[in-house]
């Protein structure tokens, strides 16, 4: 349910929300304060006895209460979410879509499961608009209709895409531009190779943020988004991640792929607020060159 109202006289806001909602049961009424779904001049409230004033606008969304009951997946952490996506950071070791060796444990089927919460009949369930490696930990987005998949993947070119790699070594320059022609038909390994029939360009802009005795952290900007791209261009440099066994790195001090999606920032499909998402990098890895 969603419901406006305007304030025409003073009032505590349980007794105006028992007044303008007599139809509802009280126990109810008083969930939707417990669980945020009130709010007043656009700030959410769970005080009962907050004072309200003349002009004051009183807002009652209980999707967000219904989004409160659900239990969020172990080791995804949801950093937004309304009726048409949801943006999470996906942590590195789980797989972004089913693969034939695994369904169940993917952020799209946990993702799934959390929308339906205990509703058995539930319809509800999330689309993918991009992937990240299993390995590589950071920001996801995630529509929750086909047409919001459709409008964000048609300009997904047009969102500003950011990642942080820890590398061993350092690239050629303090900033610049990796550009190859990617061979994907491995499904183990892909390679930049001279350009044909069966290639895709790809071009990844860099930037040196901080660097350490063995290793350095870089900012990654993608112009485009070939499966592995960041991986491959940085190993072709001679400065594979650190972690990346796969592209011949030799060191692992993390336990881990050190790539993370760092900043999303686009135009939401259906408000045209643009949005702007930062997720830090993990601890593990900014130790790595403090």
């Amino acid at each position: 349910m969603n419901a406006t109202h305007t304030v025409d006289e003073p009032a505590q806001l349980l007794a105006f929300l028992f007044a303008n909602h007599a139809a509802a049961k009280k126990t109810a009424v008083r969930q939707w304060l417990k669980h945020g779904a009130v709010s007043i001049n656009a700030k959410p409230t769970t005080q009962f006895d907050h004072p309200l004033r003349r002009g004051d606008v009183v807002a009652i969304d209980t999707t967000v209460e219904a989004r409160s009951r659900r239990r969020v997946p172990p080791g995804i952490k949801i950093r937004f979410e309304d009726e048409a996506l949801i943006v999470i950071e996906k942590p590195a070791g789980l797989l972004s879509m089913a693969t034939d060796g695994e369904r169940d444990q993917t952020a799209q089927a946990l993702l799934t499961r959390y929308l339906r919460g205990e509703d058995r009949r539930s319809r509800a369930r999330v689309w993918v608009v991009h992937r990240l490696d299993r390995a590589t930990s950071g920001l996801m987005v995630f529509a929750k209709t086909e047409a919001v998949m459709h409008a964000l993947k048609d300009d997904w070119r047009t969102t500003d895409k950011r990642y942080l790699a820890v590398v061993e070594g350092r690239p050629p320059a303090d900033d610049g531009k990796f550009e190859s022609h990617l061979d994907e038909s491995s499904p183990i390994k892909v390679r930049s190779v001279p350009p044909g029939a069966r290639t895709r360009h790809a071009v990844t802009h860099y930037r040196v943020v901080r660097c350490s005795a063995d290793c350095t952290l870089v900012e990654l900007r993608l112009e485009t988004g070939r499966r592995n791209q960041i991986r491959v261009h940085l190993a072709d440099q001679g400065c594979p991640v650190v972690g990346d066994k796969t592209y011949e790195a030799k060191t692992d001090p993390a336990g881990r792929l050190a790539l993370h999606a760092a900043h999303f920032e686009f135009q939401h499909p259906t408000t045209g607020e643009r949005l702007i998402f930062e997720s830090p990098l993990p601890t593990k890895l900014a130790r790595l060159v403090k």
